[in-house]
Order: structure tokens, then C-alpha cells, then sequence
């Protein structure tokens, strides 16, 4: 469900490649004290994102030096200071990624699912312990969330639901004392819900072959004869609506906020990066190759 944050690579300077991936890094970096070095493998660029977000609202200048790391040994690469938004964020990843693969185990028994929670334990029991109101918060959505895809709940909106309140929490938390609290909050909102529905499209095919439940699938009926191809272009249109929208309030709620620094690498990312990946998943302007099922 995670890494569909990103930037439009392309249309950034190379200099403000440099400073978002300092921030990737940085949350890598952080991941790696918390949890150990094995936990560095669930990093994504949502939680990057999350990183840069928070501290460009800070007025203290992007501070970072060129370092090696056990990943990139060779070649130094530039990497921000770690701070309080960053060391946040890589908290986010660790449990995030936690109940992300608590959620792959009781959902379709994939053995990766135990191996990664033992891995990132330590990291998720400090997490909690740091932030126990929360974790209590973020895990009553995702009880919710369980439930509704035990009913196999017909409505994309109902089922988004609880992770758009997840990451509402998650964004106002970090900011929940703070004038840019709310607004931050409902970007959270807009991008849980993105994400959980572009996640929900970009599974369609792995879900119908596991079985697993699909939001999409149970509010528009996919019926094997009619195919995979087909029943992706019945429902794209509706899908895209629905996402736009998320985007466009996710927009609005950003032109609010006071950014001190890395402005034109988060309207990259607000303003093409997310809508370049959304046409990307739901393959608007290329070719489709996929098979029937």
C-alpha cells in the first residue's frame, strides 16, 4: 500500500533531486537506529515525502553533508541532518510498514508477513511506547478497516475510510499544536484515501488470483467472464474521478500552508508527481498489456 508518493523526476533540477533523496536517505538513516539495519528494506517515499513535508515548514535551513552508507558504499551521497520531521517520519515507516505486514499475513498467509513483523518488533515496540495515544488512534481505524473487509464492504468510500483517517491522525499529530494542524490533517485524509484506492486498482489482478478482499471488485461486480482488460476499463473512469478529486482537495489544502523551504520540490510532487503516477497505475495514455483472467 506504500511508495506511490513521489516526485515527477523529470521536471526536477538535479540539485532538487539531490535534496529529496537527502531526505529518503536521511529517513533511511533513522529507520536503520530504530530498528536495526535488516528494517531499512521497508523505507518508502511516502514516509520520505512525510519527512519533507514537516520540515519545510520549519524555518531552520536544510542542513546535510555527502556520506557513505552500507548501501551505497561507494559513492558519497548527500544526506540531510537528521531532525525532529525526519526521525518522525522514519517512526511512521516502521509502524506503518509493521501492520502493513501483519495485514499481508492475515490476509493471504504470506510467510514474508511474520519474518518482517520479528524483524521490525523492536522498532515497533519503541514506536509505541514513544507514542502510545497514537498507536491507540491509528490502530482503532485499522480494527475498522479489518472489519469492513471481513464484510467485504461494497463501497470504495466506506472502505477508504479508515485509512484516509489514519494518515489524517499521522499528519495532524506531528503538527497537532500548531495553526497548520488541520490543514495538514486533511491533506493526510486525501492522501490516505488516494493511496488506498490506487492501491486497490493497481492489485486488482493479485487480488482476484488470491482471493483477497478488493474494494473495487465488491462495489462493481468483477466477474471472470468478463475479464481482467475489460473490467478495468468498466470502472477506470469511475476509479480516476474519485482519485482526482483526493488530489484536488490534497491541492487546495497545500496552497494553505506557510512552506519556509523545498517549495518547488513539494509542488513537484503535489502537483505532478501524484497525478503522473496516478496515470501511470490506471494506464491512462499508454497501451494496456494485460491478460484476461
Amino acid at each position: 500500500m506504500f511508495g506511490y508518493i513521489t516526485p515527477d523526476k523529470p521536471d526536477l533540477r538535479i540539485c532538487e533531486f539531490e535534496v529529496f533523496r537527502g531526505y529518503y536517505c536521511s529517513v533511511c538513516k533513522s529507520i536503520g537506529k530504530q530498528a536495526g539495519h535488516r528494517g531499512r528494506i521497508i523505507l518508502t517515499y511516502d514516509c520520505a515525502f512525510l519527512a519533507l513535508l514537516l520540515d519545510s515548514l520549519s524555518q531552520t535551513p536544510t542542513a546535510g553533508e555527502k556520506k557513505r552508507c552500507m548501501i551505497h558504499p561507494i559513492n558519497k551521497r548527500y544526506i540531510v541532518d537528521s531532525n525532529s520531521a525526519i526521525e518522525y517520519s522514519s517512526d511512521i515507516n516502521i509502524l506503518l510498514a509493521y501492520y502493513n505486514l501483519k495485514d499481508k499475513w492475515q490476509d493471504e498467509k504470506k510467510i514474508f508477513g511474520p519474518a518482517g513483523m520479528l524483524v521490525l518488533r523492536r522498532g515497533y515496540k519503541r514506536v509505541k511506547k514513544r507514542y502510545p495515544d497514537l498507536v491507540k488512534n491509528i490502530e482503532e481505524q485499522l480494527n475498522t478497516l479489518f472489519e469492513l473487509e471481513q464484510q467485504n464492504c461494497e463501497s470504495i468510500d466506506e472502505a477508504s475510510e479508515p485509512f484516509a483517517n489514519i494518515l489524517k491522525i499521522i499528519f495532524k499529530f506531528a503538527m497537532n499544536y500548531d495553526s497548520a494542524g488541520e490543514t495538514l490533517g486533511w491533506i493526510g485524509y486525501n492522501l490516505g484515501k488516494w493511496i488506498y484506492l490506487l492501491d486497490a486498482y493497481d492489485d486488482i489482478e493479485d487480488n482476484i488470483k488470491s482471493g483477497s478482499y478488493n474494494p473495487i471488485t465488491a462495489q462493481y461486480k468483477y466477474n471472470e467472464k468478463e475479464g481482467l482488460q475489460s473490467f478495468r476499463k468498466r470502472t477506470r473512469e469511475k476509479v480516476e474521478f474519485v482519485l482526482i478529486y483526493c488530489l484536488s482537495e490534497a491541492e487546495k489544502a497545500f496552497s494553505l500552508l506557510d512552506i519556509q523551504k523545498n517549495k518547488s520540490i513539494l509542488e513537484n510532487i503535489i502537483y505532478r508527481g501524484l497525478l503522473t503516477r496516478t496515470r501511470a497505475v490506471l494506464q491512462i495514455g499508454a497501451s494496456s498489456n494485460e491478460k484476461s483472467v
